[in-house]
Formats: structure tokens, C-alpha cells, sequence
């Protein structure tokens, strides 16, 4: 036996019971107090002090990972979301459709991809694997996913690791060892200023159409202008503070076992609707998913779900200034407001929203959008989306009408150049005036 065994060093010694060398070497302390003593085996003795070399230079670095088996993947990502993460929610600095997205990612493809691997042994190449795999074939169709949902997926990935390396559960984010997956701009398809005023013409005509309006000149998201609020709008300055929004949140269980729910409410809906289950006692021969997310509308205790109101995150929260012409519109949306609310009497629920059911009640974001469908082919306009409608249709006229890209931004309540950036794509009477001077420059 050689090495030293006393005040807590290291120590490397020949065991003839099983032919090996063994090393030991302390690197802290356990959550009692006791010495945390680590073990490596070799077969020779260089082998081992080697071993021992580099337990000892991470030991120095800080990067010694915690006793005890690393979780895979999987098992990490769970308690990732359901702590971590979920965590942030409550806290309010993630917002609760962030985390259901994570979940989705998880669902479909991390877990099924990498989930089996141990978290102190993922490696870069497993990662590369996983995302050229989603890029040819990733999707639940066998159709390729987008490079913009493969980034996602490796974002969600990277801040998982980045946690457990703050945890001491891995000594690297083997995230930040690759390139991340590069994504494509998407196109965007906004309103022609043709198109725009024919769309608002339309909706003038129905009731809450300012909203459409509101969606077009300030360039609000549907939350924004659905979770638009009277008291916020000052009519004397003309500036509007866009301080909350309407979402429609996923129901989570609230009952203490939500997978035994979940299989209860599963057994239960295939006895009742599906035939080819009926013969089955027990039920569907598959079983829930391990949270259950889809039968947690149905669950008795469901919580954190149905139409909610939530602050804007960081530059999302902002004052914009509203044009003359769609204040005289507001005032009318107001008129017509009060009239409702006293044809509603004891029915109407007060939320001081600017646009809101005939009782004061939020607008459904399906049925707002459903609506603008119907608008949008009345007016023999396209079919889009609500983005594309008005956020998009606002940055672009923005653009086209010579505003500067951190206006642009104030105003979209944008964080990075690069998304205010993709209006200056768009062909504009500025670039198209830039480009017959040109023209003259060269040719007379």
C-alpha cells in the first residue's frame, strides 16, 4: 500500500482480494456533516493515480459533482419542470405558457430522444444525434420539424443542464459544447395598406370592431388588446399603458395523485365513447401519460387553467401613444359600451375591459380570432393570423412610413433588434424611392 490515509487526504493502495487498485480521495463534505469520500479503481497503479489526478483537479476547480447516482435525462427534465420550473411561475418570472411549452418539448421529443441517458454521461454527439434526427424525421407525422422548433428543443435542453451544473449534479452543460441548431427566419405575411383599410372598414361595421383597429395602428398581441382596460387608457394625453393580458392557460390537476386521476378519467371516457375499447374491463389498454395534462380539464380539483389576467414580462409592459383618429373610435367603443352595460343590468361582470362580451365578460381568444376570419373574408382578404393582422401590419407600416427600427421597437415592445428587423424586409415606398434615385444616379 502506498499514499497517505490521515487528516483527510488522499490515499492509493494494492488490494490483493480482488487484484486492483484502489484510490481514495475527499472532496468535501456530505449534507450531515461527514466526510465525502470519493473511490476509483484500476488495474495498475499509474491507472489509478491518474484517476486520482484528474477526482483532484476537479476537486480544486469546484466542479466535483454530488453523491450519489445521477438521474437520466428524464427523470432530471421531471423534476426540472415540476419544481424549477414551476417554481418560476408561481414567482411570476416565467410565464405559465413558457412552461407548458417546455412540457411539450419534453414530451415529444427530449425525453424520447435522450430521456434513457444518465446526465453525467450525455455527450455532445447524443445531442447532435437527437436534433438531425427531429430535422429529418422528428415530428409525431414522420414530417421534419422546422430548425425553429429544433432550437427550441435545444434551448430547453441547454437551461436544464445549465440548472443541474448549478445543482453540482454535472460538472459541464455538454449544451454549450455544440453549435446550436440554426433557424431560418420566417416569413411574415402583414396587411397591404390596401388590405388594412379595407379589414377596418369591415370591422367598423360589427360590434367591438375597434379592436381590430387598436390591432392595427399600436401593433398590440391579442392578449394585449383582449386584456386592454379603460382605466389604462388616458384619453387626455392619448397614451396607452399596456399593462395586462388575456391568456387561456391549460388546466393542471390539482388533486394529490394526478397520474391515478388521469387513468380513472381515461377508463371512464373509453368505456363511454370508444367502441373498440368496450370489451376491454379495465378500459383503454394504453395507458396516461405521466402527468395527465389531458384529462386535467376534467379533473375535480383542476387549477391554473381557463382564461386569466397576467402582467406583460420585461419590455412587453409599455407606454405607446395612440393616434388621434383611433381615440375618437375608442370614445365610440365606450358609448357603446355603457349602452350594453345597461341592457345587461345585474347580468353585466365588471373587468373594466376595453372590449369584452355583451355581460363584461372576456372575449374567448378562439372566438376572437374566429371572428377575424370572418372579417377577413367578407373583405376578400387572405385568411391570417391575428399576428399577422395586426402586429405584423403595424411594424410594417411603421417601417414603410419611415419610423426608425428603436421606435419601431418602443412601440412592439420588442427586446432584440432582430425581431423589429424582420419588418425592413418588406418592400416599401422608402426603398422603392431609394431605388429610382439610384437609378438617376447612374443612368440620368
Amino acid at each position: 500500500m502506498s499514499g497517505r490515509r490521515g487528516n483527510g487526504e488522499s490515499s492509493v493502495y494494492f488490494s490483493e482480494s480482488d487484484g486492483k487498485w484502489h484510490a481514495w480521495c475527499t472532496v468535501g463534505a456530505k449534507p450531515d456533516g461527514r466526510p465525502d469520500r470519493r473511490h476509483r479503481m484500476a488495474a495498475t497503479e499509474t491507472e489509478v493515480r491518474a484517476k486520482l489526478k484528474e477526482l483532484e483537479k476537479q476537486r480544486a476547480a469546484g466542479r466535483v459533482r454530488k453523491a450519489g447516482r445521477p438521474p437520466t435525462i428524464g427523470q432530471w427534465m421531471d423534476v426540472f419542470l415540476d419544481t424549477v420550473c414551476a417554481r418560476k411561475v408561481e414567482d411570476g418570472s416565467m410565464a405559465p405558457r413558457t412552461l407548458d411549452d417546455y412540457r411539450s418539448k419534453n414530451r415529444l421529443y427530449i425525453t424520447p430522444g435522450i430521456g434513457k441517458h444518465r446526465i453525467d454521461r450525455l455527450a455532445p454527439e447524443h445531442l447532435d444525434k437527437l436534433y438531425l434526427t427531429l430535422l429529418r424525421s422528428g415530428g409525431e407525422d414522420g414530417e421534419p420539424l422546422a430548425s425553429s422548433t429544433v432550437l427550441k428543443v435545444h434551448r430547453v435542453v441547454s437551461r436544464a443542464l445549465k440548472v443541474a451544473m448549478q445543482r453540482e449534479m454535472i460538472t459541464r452543460n455538454v449544451a454549450t459544447l455544440l453549435d446550436a441548431p440554426s433557424a431560418e427566419e420566417q416569413e411574415i405575411e402583414p396587411l397591404t395598406r390596401a388590405e388594412a383599410r379595407a379589414v377596418l372598414d369591415e370591422a367598423g361595421r360589427r360590434r367591438n370592431g375597434a379592436r381590430w383597429s387598436v390591432g392595427a395602428a399600436l401593433g398590440l398581441r391579442q392578449g394585449e388588446a383582449l386584456g386592454m382596460r379603460w382605466s389604462y387608457l388616458d384619453f387626455e394625453t392619448g397614451m396607452l399603458r399596456v399593462h395586462w393580458q388575456l391568456q387561456r392557460l391549460k388546466w393542471r390537476h390539482g388533486c394529490e395523485d394526478p397520474h391515478a386521476c388521469g387513468e380513472r378519467l381515461h377508463r371512464k371516457a373509453c368505456k363511454r365513447d370508444c367502441t373498440a375499447h368496450r370489451t376491454y374491463k379495465r378500459g383503454c389498454p394504453k395507458p396516461c401519460a405521466k402527468d395527465c395534462t389531458e384529462h386535467a380539464s376534467r379533473c375535480p380539483e383542476r387549477r391554473d387553467g381557463g382564461l386569466v389576467f397576467r402582467t406583460p414580462k420585461g419590455k412587453n409592459k409599455r407606454i405607446v401613444p395612440v393616434p388621434a383618429p383611433l381615440l375618437s373610435i375608442l370614445k365610440a367603443q365606450r358609448t357603446a359600451q355603457k349602452r350594453e352595460r345597461l341592457v345587461a343590468g345585474e347580468l353585466w361582470e365588471e373587468h373594466d375591459l376595453v372590449f369584452c362580451q355583451a355581460n363584461g365578460r372576456p372575449i374567448d381568444p378562439r372566438h376572437d380570432w374566429e371572428e377575424l376570419q370572418d372579417i377577413l373574408e367578407v373583405s376578400g382578404v387572405a385568411a391570417r393570423g391575428t399576428h399577422a393582422s395586426g402586429r405584423h401590419t403595424a411594424g410594417t407600416l411603421l417601417t414603410e412610413n419611415g419610423v426608425g427600427l428603436r421606435v419601431v421597437m418602443e412601440i412592439l415592445g420588442h427586446s432584440q433588434p432582430r425581431v423589429a428587423q424582420r419588418y425592413t424586409h418588406v418592400s416599401s415606398p422608402l426603398a422603392e424611392d431609394a431605388a429610382t434615385k439610384m437609378g438617376d444616379a447612374l443612368w440620368g
